[in-house]
């Protein structure tokens, strides 16, 4: 898996001849906003990065990186089902034209290539995101795809994700190497051929250790519609007719509607992380989506919250179960959630935070750029 920790005493300390070219899938925000970490760190290592994505991505990171180039990429558009029982039909519905998808953007690779000559891809679980002539990273924390088929289904899904992945030149994984947040999901039984790399959590937030008053309650909303909307008015059902002052942020970034619920009430469309890191630390609790970006943000933070899976996501849902089972997040169906029921419990709940090893990522990406500036001449080789 990970032999040991790069020596990274001789790396150069400019990389501004490297030129990235970083690309995250557009299935909900989760995807963009683990890649802003990954972006400040490839800028303070002075490398030239260049962003790749949708309109909607492009909102989100150019508030937050407005110097870099961006270039339109079309998204996967997938669309989830309203009821739970057929999530997971409408997804398998889709293969086809996700195929099609990979294979698109796997050819406008090939022609940005040409033009922009980059060093080095990084794609954030765009699967056709590689160049057999550019060293290509992948960054995926779902080595292991949980499906509602059982076991032998999940199996023949893991090997044909495995073929995929070993496309690439290395895949880097959001999670600690123990004590890790994603289970089984990130920390499969057997990995892929491909080098795999522990790069730590992927959060834009950071943790201050100021003691902060904790004075609301913090709705975060996001991933693929119409499961955002249906939450949403969920949320909002449930927030009229609770006195304590409530935050919404509705995972909207091209958005400029506006909302007007209650005095007691504030909502946002979105916010750019400083704001959103202020929030969630004075909030005593946040309640959101299970998705793997929100689990990674609360865990940094170490933030109580009250996190609900979309219904039919097989892998939110065996998120949620892993972490109550372990202490980390208060968990309930959709279907069951009520602000009033939940509330105590939450409170009463023991939440047990794992630790952190920072800078795991910083010394992945610079022993990358060492292989990158020495030329190595197998494309293949480890970075550790």
């Amino acid at each position: 898996m990970e032999k040991n920790t790069p020596d990274i005493t001789n790396i150069p300390n400019s990389n501004t001849s490297i030129k990235i070219l970083i690309a995250p899938l557009d299935w909900g925000l989760g995807h963009t906003t683990r890649i802003i970490p990954v972006v400040q760190e490839l800028l303070t290592a002075g490398c030239k990065v260049i962003l790749a994505g949708n309109a909607r991505q492009k909102a989100l990171l150019i508030a937050e990186f407005p110097q870099l180039e961006f270039l339109h990429l079309g998204g996967y558009n997938v669309k989830y089902s309203k009821h739970h029982r057929f999530f997971m039909w409408k997804l398998l519905w889709q293969l086809p034209l996700l195929k099609t998808i990979i294979y698109k953007e796997h050819s406008w690779l090939k022609k940005i290539v040409k033009k922009y000559s980059p060093d080095l891809v990084i794609s954030d679980n765009r699967y056709g995101f590689f160049h057999k002539e550019v060293y290509s990273v992948l960054i995926t924390h779902q080595l292991q795809i949980h499906t509602p088929f059982g076991k032998m289904i999940d199996g023949i899904i893991q090997k044909i994700n495995y073929q995929l992945i070993q496309k690439f030149d290395a895949c880097w994984v959001p999670d600690e190497i123990v004590n890790g947040l994603g289970g089984k999901l990130s920390h499969p039984d057997k990995i892929p051929g491909t080098p795999v790399y522990y790069v730590g959590w992927l959060s834009r937030l950071k943790k201050d250790e100021t003691k902060k008053e904790e004075n609301h309650l913090l709705f975060l909303l996001s991933g693929p519609e119409p499961q955002r909307t249906i939450f949403e008015s969920l949320v909002i059902e449930e927030i009229k007719n609770i006195q304590q002052q409530v935050i919404v942020v509705r995972g909207l970034p091209e958005s400029h509607e506006r909302l007007n619920l209650g005095s007691h009430i504030t909502i946002y469309n979105h916010l750019p992380a400083k704001e959103l890191n202020k929030l969630m630390l004075e909030a005593s609790f946040i309640i959101s989506r299970c998705g793997y970006s929100t689990v990674m943000d609360l865990a940094r933070l170490k933030k109580k919250s009250i996190l609900v899976p979309t219904p039919g996501q097989s892998e939110q849902e065996y998120l949620a179960s892993f972490l109550s089972s372990r202490g980390m997040a208060y968990c309930l169906k959709q279907s069951d959630f009520s602000l009033v029921k939940h509330l105590q419990k939450a409170k009463d709940f023991q939440y047990v935070f794992p630790p952190e090893n920072p800078g795991r990522l910083k010394t992945i990406i610079a022993s990358t750029m060492q292989l990158i500036q020495t030329n190595m001449p197998a494309k293949h080789s480890s970075v550790i």
